[in-house]
């Protein structure tokens, strides 16, 4: 086991790992820029570096001045959170030439799922159900045309790098294929460093289901059940809950059989999310997220299982602590994002938090690295905090959290609660009749 880890992170996962490593008896090191000085992950980690000014380029995201604070602080590993370097591959294997430890997946791993189309690839190679679409990336707009011709409208162009919605765009004719081709081409280019994109079949109302597995590397997988991830806005997701309800035992069986399938297949070590999209009785092979998700901690609620505790033991060579058998799925856990923007336009909100009440009680678990008098800086992600509650059911669980949010309190900026108060109270929502594009759509019609 590693004696000493480096968080290469800030805010609430920063503050979460530092947690876990605690129980682990290890030791810890924050870094931090000059704007989080005063941060709560730097006041609790048991050392602390400044990595550079505030702009994340110059800090979080700094390679060489991460790997140095590494080396001169002695550590065995570092954590890279999520988002920042969690999926880059030169910060995995400088680490590695540096004989420090990476806590997450290979750097060959992160290069298969880092691509889209090598991920498909290895999903295809694993018996995973893809959307139909090219086989490879398109190099210009007419192969691009001649393939759309043979696939059939509507299609999704996307971009082979990246996510977050970026160079993603739907196309329902050979019109607007060609219109679209350069400028996501270009959107991807400069978003990425890569231009690449493939052609994949589009479907309107999907919902995002997302397998949780862990693997040995050696080609030993479990799952950890699902979550629903559907309530998104513009591909962000802003509402994610576990189990996923309303699929058939059939269904839930299959997602999760394929997910350990790619697992296996491609020996995976650490923990990870296999996103899958769902319609109907189908499902199809979206992506591979291989670091811990944001939405992690509804998975821990309803297994009892701590997923970061579990990543650090994979990634210093122990053996999985659990068979398939022994990991339980019980009640239901829901997770809201509160992020720092105005709930209606989503223009960010930064700024000093004057006043700060988080709920309590049985079945309540808040993840933020925020307090009263805190800064919500403007340089990185506008996340908050995340509220959980955990219920014996679905209907105990949207209980729950609708009193939470009613007893949430953020002033100085504003949150996006109200927007979630109001999605969680629509029928839509407690009857399971949402898609990926349900909130986009809630919000048009609430225009109107």
């Amino acid at each position: 086991m590693f004696s000493k880890i480096l968080v290469a992170n800030r805010g609430e996962i920063a503050l979460r790992v530092i947690r876990a490593c605690r129980e682990l008896g290890i030791r810890t090191v924050a870094i931090y820029s000059e704007a989080d000085r005063n941060a709560l992950h730097v006041r609790f980690a048991d050392e602390s570096v400044c990595v550079g000014p505030a702009q994340a380029a110059r800090s979080y995201l700094n390679i060489p001045h991460v790997v140095t604070a590494a080396e001169i602080t002695g550590v065995d590993a570092v954590h890279p959170g999520y988002g920042f370097l969690a999926e880059n591959i030169a910060f995995a294997n400088s680490l590695q030439a540096h004989g420090i430890g990476f806590i997450g997946p290979r750097p060959e791993t992160l290069a298969t799922f880092g691509d889209k189309l090598s991920a498909k690839e290895a999903a295809r190679d694993a018996g995973v159900p893809l959307l139909p679409g090219s086989q490879g990336s398109v190099e210009d707009v007419e192969q691009a045309v001649a393939l759309a011709e043979q696939i059939g409208f509507p299609l999704m162009l996307k971009a082979a790098f990246g996510g977050g919605g970026k160079g993603m765009r739907v196309v329902h004719d050979v019109a607007a294929l060609r219109r679209a081709f350069e400028l996501t081409s270009t959107e991807a280019e400069a978003a990425f460093g890569n231009g690449a994109l493939f052609l994949e079949r589009f479907l309107a109302t999907p919902r995002h289901v997302e397998i949780q597995i862990a693997g040995d590397g050696q080609g030993g997988a479990i799952h950890l059940g699902e979550r629903d991830c559907s309530m998104q806005r513009r591909h962000q997701k802003i509402i994610e809950e576990a189990p996923a309800p309303g699929l058939s035992d059939d269904l839930r069986g299959r997602i999760r059989d394929a997910a350990v399938r790619l697992a296996q297949h491609t020996k995976y070590r650490s923990v990870g999310t296999c996103e899958f999209l769902v319609e109907g009785e189908d499902f199809w092979f979206l992506e591979v997220n291989p670091r811990i998700q944001v939405e992690h901690p509804v998975t821990e609620q309803v297994t009892g299982i701590d997923l970061v505790q579990l990543q650090i033991r994979l990634a210093a060579g122990e053996p999985l602590p659990y068979t398939q058998d022994q990991v339980q799925i019980t009640g239901h856990a829901i997770e809201v994002r509160v992020n720092a923007e105005d709930p209606w336009t989503f223009m960010p909100s930064p700024g000093k938090i004057t006043g700060y009440h988080a709920p309590g009680g049985p079945g309540i678990r808040i993840d933020s690295a925020v307090h009263e008098q805190a800064m919500v800086q403007p340089y990185y992600d506008s996340l908050v905090a995340k509220l959980i509650v955990t219920g014996a059911d679905r209907d105990a669980a949207i209980r729950r959290l609708t009193w939470a949010m009613d007893e949430y309190v953020v002033e100085g900026i504003r949150t996006t609660l109200p927007l979630q108060r109001a999605l969680v109270a629509d029928p839509a929502f407690r009857e399971v009749r949402f898609h990926t594009r349900y909130i986009d759509d809630w919000l048009a019609r609430r225009a109107r």
